[in-house]
């Protein structure tokens, strides 16, 4: 055993360690699904970071700058950040005052329980398979590291996610986002700097970044093509459970809101580093095959013994934090807004129903992964899911009145037939772009109609909607803790 693989391996037991140590503090599947709502800057900042922050990030979007230029960094960082600073801005206030434990209850109080039911249909197989994304490329790193079967490799990376997810919920979840997102920042960092120094220094990485961007050869496309860039990884993301859960887990709607701004900061900040890496890239290593490659490449270059371990943890904490998310997240949905509809198992059935529905899709992940022939081909499958529809529907949903069951229904069925039609049927350019406005005419158009209909039946207000949280008891703190102004 080289001294890399013991570093590494001793990185994920620690990982391990810290998940097992947060189980003692579960009582029950709000301990579980949601931290007890405990969480406050340090932990929800970190942990919205580090779950957006995966294997695409580091890796795919360095590669997609060094093939694209600048061009290539517009899903991620700058896609990602907008979302994060989105969900901050203007849903995590009204979203944390749903006292809800999973996005799906959320539809459930302000639509109906077949809207929750959607929401777990799209949301559950896009988190199944973005973890098994995540788990090919943690499988092909320790792989590589280790000189083990890919199988093998990405088998104990998956046993390790499975073991401390199951055990510790969501705060074994964040409290090792914060570790794994220290690690990041170091590894990527420290790449950064000595790549820089090789170069002769800040002065000269700069010139030599902007001649690699301004090299890059520009591609004309329609101004459809160009906001579907944006809409994917925006529009796509802002109805993900595994970023709803975090908002749902911190102590007030106010730190909910400013810790996805701050985290959007962050994930900018630090995204940032592998754009620049793709940049240089471009000049240091030219002519790679794989320019995914670009990243490992430099840090084999330039890195050796103990740096090259930070680096490598970096890598390997990037591929954790998010798929003991995508486990849990997956998980919430399955349990508390499927089985528990139709059964109650007790506080403590709840919560060991929850911590077997892990396993269970742990091990499907990982089947995926060994099943699909590449991470790209995983994530194009897994970005298929969640739609524009989802995102038109909470909008309406946490913000106003306007709009019932039918409408939020319709808009999300409507939504997803005109993504899988214009993805594999019929292709047109930009399907989740069209699929977003679709949704949004289809929304608006059945909730005008439910108003009239509501309003002729002497429903009220003839909006065909219901307040959020309508009927559901006050959470403590949902109006801020210590007289803190929302």
């Amino acid at each position: 055993m080289n001294f890399v693989t013991l570093g590494v391996g001793l990185y994920v037991v620690a990982q391990l360690l810290i998940g097992l140590a947060a189980s003692r503090r579960i009582r029950n599947d709000a301990d579980y699904l949601v931290a007890g709502r405990s969480l406050g800057y340090g932990l929800a900042i970190f942990s919205m970071f580090a779950t957006w922050f995966g294997a695409e990030s580091c890796i795919g979007a360095a590669g997609a700058v060094y093939q694209q230029g600048l061009r290539g960094g517009r899903a991620d960082p700058f896609g990602y950040t907008i979302c994060l600073a989105l969900m901050g801005l203007v849903f995590a206030v009204p979203l944390r005052r749903t006292g809800a434990l999973t996005l799906g209850e959320m539809f459930r109080t302000r639509f109906s329980g077949p809207a929750e039911k959607l929401v777990v249909i799209f949301l559950v197989p896009a988190s199944i398979l973005w973890a098994a994304a995540q788990i090919r490329a943690l499988g092909q790193i320790v792989s590589a590291t280790t000189g083990l079967d890919l199988a093998v490799a990405a088998g104990v990376a998956t046993a390790v996610v499975i073991v401390y997810t199951g055990t510790g919920g969501m705060r074994a979840d964040v409290i090792t986002d914060f570790v794994q997102g220290i690690a990041l920042i170091v590894g990527l960092a420290i790449l950064l700097a000595v790549v820089i120094a090789h170069v002769g220094g800040a002065g000269a990485a700069l010139a030599l970044a902007r001649s690699s961007a301004a090299t890059a050869r520009p591609v004309a496309e329609p101004c459809w093509i160009a906001w579907e860039a944006w809409v994917v990884p925006i529009v796509g993301s802002i109805t993900a459970q595994e970023l709803a859960s975090r908002v749902l887990a911190c102590r007030t709607p106010l730190i909910a809101r400013r810790s996805s701004v701050i985290a959007a900061g962050l994930y900018l900040a630090v995204g940032l580093v592998p754009l620049t890496l793709g940049l240089l890239g471009m000049t240091l290593l030219p002519g790679l095959g794989d320019a995914e490659a670009v990243i490992p490449a430099l840090a084999d270059r330039h890195l050796h013994g103990a740096l090259q371990v930070l680096l490598l943890g970096a890598l390997v904490s990037a591929i954790l934090s998010t798929v003991d998310s995508n486990l849990l997240s997956a998980s919430a949905l399955l349990s508390h807004d499927v089985v528990l509809r139709v059964t109650d198992l007790g506080e403590r059935g709840r919560l060991r129903l929850a911590r077997l529905l892990v396993v269970f899709i742990g091990l499907a992940a990982f089947w995926l992964a060994m099943s699909r022939e590449s991470v790209y081909g995983l994530v194009e499958e897994a970005s298929a899911f969640g739609g524009g529809g989802m995102a038109v529907a909470m909008a309406f949903g946490l913000l106003s009145r306007f709009g019932g069951p039918v409408s939020a229904v319709t808009a999300m069925v409507t939504s997803m037939a005109v993504q899988i039609v214009g993805t594999w049927v019929w292709p047109i350019p930009g399907p989740m772009t069209v699929s977003c406005l679709v949704s949004l005419v289809v929304y608006v158009s059945v909730a005008v109609w439910e108003g009239r209909r509501d309003a002729a039946r002497g429903g009220g207000s003839g909006a065909g909607g219901r307040a959020i949280g309508a009927g559901r008891p006050r959470v403590s703190g949902d109006d801020g803790a210590n007289g803190e102004a929302l």
